[in-house]
Formats: structure tokens, C-alpha cells, sequence
């Protein structure tokens, strides 16, 4: 094993070995902007579903068929802050992974449970990521040299550590390793539905990033021709005795196409230091088209032009059309977008508890809240889910449908929803004063402060609780577009 400063691989103190193991001097750090890095994501991603008990909870509670890239930017920004250089940053992102695991569980569609703090699935989990790291050097023809694959495997040992205080349940050594990582494919993995929605449904249906919603036929038509072979290229870099077992169909020339894929990756890490950055990456597609950010107004003149070349494919491809100005030009989603959009989270075609839950997980992400102040937000939102239930789940079947929903016409600011709306002013207002200024609103919205003194803020331009809790409001019970709370709740 790699030398780590006298301490054992899964040591994540702040002593100088964990030092080394973390930051920009790190192996995880330099795969971090490598672009091999992120079919390798996908592909543990794949491995991570496999597992029955991760499979479960992704079904029930995940985002990532809804809302893939805010899902993917989550989850680069939490890496970040595990693998950066500061160890108080590291202790509070552990303790906020911890606090959202310890509320997925459940049991599957077979009656088995499901517990997303079980040590020995959070295990897998990081097992996946550490093994398609060294995969995805070999698939590309540039295989680590051992040392390296020691020094990497410290680095997710550690990782492991640093998140539940131990890492009992993942080999101590690579040469360990192998015969755990094969073992678990063998006996552990199934053909799950998670795992068939990301390989045959995700890729099929990925939606648009928000910076590109103005161009959908451009999107569709790259989605139709890299979708399935995104699918495919992720399939045949699976354990090949997994891949029989699952029966998992490999396409003829899939191997080569994987191979060539994965090298092709490679060859983007020679071009010039910072031109791709995963952060950066993430960032710009999950940027809000009507942002206040200076890249959106750079990135919406690229959008016009590729709208232009949108009516040339639509020329020559048998697309859907377009939504017309009209529908582009309302200021209100029906019933059923409304639903869609912005109400089933999880993308499932039913509103129950683990869609607001994501709600609720979504908010204390961006606002980094502590314990107390994430618990009185959950606590918000489950009364809120407890007041939708008792109006709108007319067949008494634990979830709202959308028919449930639209038929009911609702008007969703009952007293739980404007308890939301008062605890989410609350945390949003970090210093306390009974108004959010300029910094606390870009917490929450990532886009400039814009409010109109003589209107419903503050004299002083801040946004006042009245004014922050009725516009809240209206977003929820008016179905509004076009205001700072779709970025949060409705782009994917």
C-alpha cells in the first residue's frame, strides 16, 4: 500500500496523511476533469443500481429520470467538497450526505428493506466509483501503473472513512479488493428496474439542460442518435459475467465502439489546461436561460443561432414541432405541466412524500443548512404533504395522481404551504434581520438580485417576509412561469 504519512488508507483526520489523500494533490483530483471520467460515472452509476437495496431507493426517492442534470450538479459539487483540501468542509458535507441517507429507506417491490445507511451498501457504492476509475484507464489503452491504483484506492478508502467513520466493510488492500468487487457482481447484483430505466429510458428521454430548453428539435435529434449508443457503450463495459447473468444484450461492434469511445475521451485531456472542467461543465448546463449570469447572455445568442439551424432539421427530419409562440408566450402551466414540471420530482407519474422530500433536499443543498435549521424545513414540507394527501388522494392510495390532482383544480396555499413558505424564509434569511439581501437571495436562487423598492420588497430593495412568502406562493397555488423558483423546482 501507498505511503499515507504513517496512517492506515481510510484515515481521513486532518493529520498530514489525510492531506495527501485529499486536495489538489490527489489522484481523485486529477481524474476529476478528465473526460473519461464521465461514462466511468455513468457506468459505476449502472453498477450502483445494480444492488437491489440501491436500486430500491433510487426508484423511490431519486431525482435523476426528473431532474438528471441538477442531480449530476449536486452530486459534482459534493465530490468537490469530500475531495478538497478542507477537512472542516469535509466534516459538514459528511454530516449533510448522512443526515439525507438516514432518511431513504423503505422496502422494495419484493418486500425486502432497503436502508441507505446500511455500511456495506455505502461500500458498493464507493467500490463502483474507485473500480471504473481504474476501468476506464484501461478501456482507453492508458492502464495505471500499480502504485497508482494504490494510491487512488487510499484516496475512496478514506473517502469512505471520512463519511461513516470507518471503512469496515471495504477491503483494506487492492489485492483485497478484487475478489470482494468480484464476488458482489456474482452474488449481489440483479437485473433491477433501476438499472433498466437508466440504460433503456434515461439515455432515450434525457432532457434537456435548462440553457438549452429554447432548442428542443436540435435536442431531440442529438438525444436520438447518442442516446442508444451512450446505452450500449455503458453495457459493454460491464463485468462481462454480470452482463450474461442479467442478460443484458451486447450490440455487434459494441466492444470496439466502447474502446473507441473511451479513447476519444482521453485524447480531450492534451487539449489547453482549463478548457474542460467538470464543475464549469455542470455549472454552464444547469444555468438558467433567463439567468442574470454573464455566460447565459453569451450562451443565448449561441442558443438563437442553433434555434436557426433547428428549423433546417425540422426540414429534413420527421421531429415534433416546436410549442407555438402562444404557449412559449404564457405566463401560467396547466394543471398538468404544473404536475409534471414541477410537483412529481421523482418523475414517476404520482406525487407522494419522497417528491416533496426532494423539494426539501433540493433547498437545503443550496442553502448548506445545518441540522436544525434542514429539520424544521422537512418537518415544513411533511406537513405539507400530509395536508395534500388528506385533499387530493381521493382513492385513499398513499399518492396523488395526476388525475387526482388536475381534477381537483386545487388551490395549494392551505396553512401547511405557507408554513413552508415562512420556515423557507426563515432559513434563507442567514442573519436574521426579517429580510433577505442580496447575498441570501443569490444563496437560494444563484441569480442576481433584482426587487422593486416600490413594489413588494423593502424600501431599501431587500425582499421582505410579507413579499418573499406571497411570491412563494403564487409560484406554487398561481402555477407562475418565469420566476426565480423554476431553476429550483421545475428545470431538470
Amino acid at each position: 500500500m501507498t505511503d499515507t504519512g504513517g496512517k492506515e488508507p481510510g484515515d481521513a483526520g486532518g493529520g498530514p496523511g489525510a492531506d495527501r489523500l485529499f486536495g489538489p494533490d490527489s489522484r481523485f483530483n486529477a481524474f476529476f476533469d478528465d473526460p473519461r471520467w464521465a461514462p466511468a460515472i455513468v457506468r459505476a452509476t449502472v453498477l450502483e443500481a445494480a444492488h437491489p437495496q440501491i436500486g430500491a431507493a433510487l426508484i423511490d426517492n431519486s431525482t435523476f429520470m426528473a431532474h438528471p442534470w441538477r442531480r449530476l450538479r449536486n452530486t459534482v459539487v459534493s465530490l468537490q467538497r469530500m475531495f478538497g483540501p478542507d477537512d472542516q468542509v469535509r466534516r459538514r458535507e459528511a454530516a449533510r450526505l448522512n443526515r439525507l441517507h438516514a432518511r431513504l429507506n423503505g422496502t422494495d417491490a419484493h418486500d425486502r428493506p432497503y436502508d441507505a445507511m446500511d455500511p456495506v451498501v455505502r461500500a458498493w457504492v464507493v467500490a463502483t466509483l474507485f473500480e471504473s476509475g481504474v476501468t476506464m484507464c484501461r478501456l482507453s489503452g492508458q492502464p495505471l501503473e500499480p502504485a497508482a491504483v494504490e494510491r487512488l484506492y487510499a484516496e475512496f478508502h478514506a473517502y469512505l472513512t471520512a463519511l461513516d467513520g470507518d471503512a469496515r466493510h471495504l477491503p483494506p488492500t487492492v489485492r483485497e479488493f478484487w475478489p470482494y468487487f468480484d464476488r458482489t457482481v456474482a452474488e449481489e447484483l440483479e437485473n433491477t428496474e433501476a438499472m433498466r430505466v437508466i440504460l433503456y429510458r434515461l439515455f432515450d428521454h434525457l432532457p434537456a439542460p435548462p440553457l438549452l430548453h429554447g432548442v428542443p428539435t436540435l435536442w431531440a435529434a442529438g438525444r436520438a442518435l447518442a442516446g442508444p449508443l451512450l446505452g450500449a457503450i455503458t453495457v459493454a463495459s460491464l463485468p462481462e459475467p454480470f452482463r450474461r447473468r442479467a442478460g443484458l444484450p451486447e450490440l455487434p461492434g459494441a466492444q470496439t465502439l466502447m474502446q473507441g469511445a473511451y479513447l476519444g475521451a482521453g485524447l480531450a485531456r492534451f487539449l489547453p489546461a482549463g478548457w474542460i472542467r467538470t464543475d464549469a461543465i455542470a455549472a454552464l448546463l444547469t444555468l438558467s436561460p433567463d439567468g442574470d449570469d454573464p455566460r447565459s447572455r453569451s450562451m443565448g445568442a449561441l442558443v438563437d443561432r442553433m434555434k436557426r439551424a433547428g428549423a433546417l432539421v425540422r426540414l429534413i427530419t420527421p421531429l415534433p414541432p416546436e410549442p407555438g409562440p402562444g404557449r412559449a408566450a404564457d405566463a401560467r402551466r396547466s394543471a398538468e405541466e404544473f404536475f409534471a414540471e414541477v410537483l412529481d420530482q421523482t418523475g414517476d407519474g404520482f406525487v407522494d412524500w419522497p417528491d416533496l422530500a426532494a423539494m426539501a433536499r433540493e433547498l437545503a443543498g443550496r442553502l448548506d443548512l445545518d441540522e436544525p435549521a434542514e429539520t424544521r424545513l422537512y418537518d415544513a414540507f411533511a406537513g405539507w404533504w400530509r395536508e395534500l394527501q388528506a385533499a387530493l388522494d381521493t382513492d385513499g392510495d398513499g399518492r396523488v395522481s395526476c388525475r387526482e390532482y388536475a381534477e381537483a383544480v386545487p388551490s395549494l396555499a392551505g396553512p401547511a404551504l405557507i408554513r413552508v413558505a415562512e420556515v423557507l424564509f426563515d432559513v434563507t434569511d442567514a442573519d436574521g434581520d426579517e429580510r433577505v439581501d442580496a447575498h441570501e437571495y443569490r444563496a437560494l436562487f444563484r441569480r442576481a438580485f433584482r426587487r422593486d423598492p416600490g413594489g413588494t420588497g423593502g424600501t431599501d430593495g431587500t425582499y421582505t417576509r410579507t413579499a418573499f412568502v406571497r411570491d412563494f406562493l403564487a409560484f406554487m397555488a398561481g402555477r407562475a412561469r418565469a420566476t426565480p423558483y423554476d431553476p429550483l423546482f421545475a428545470d431538470a
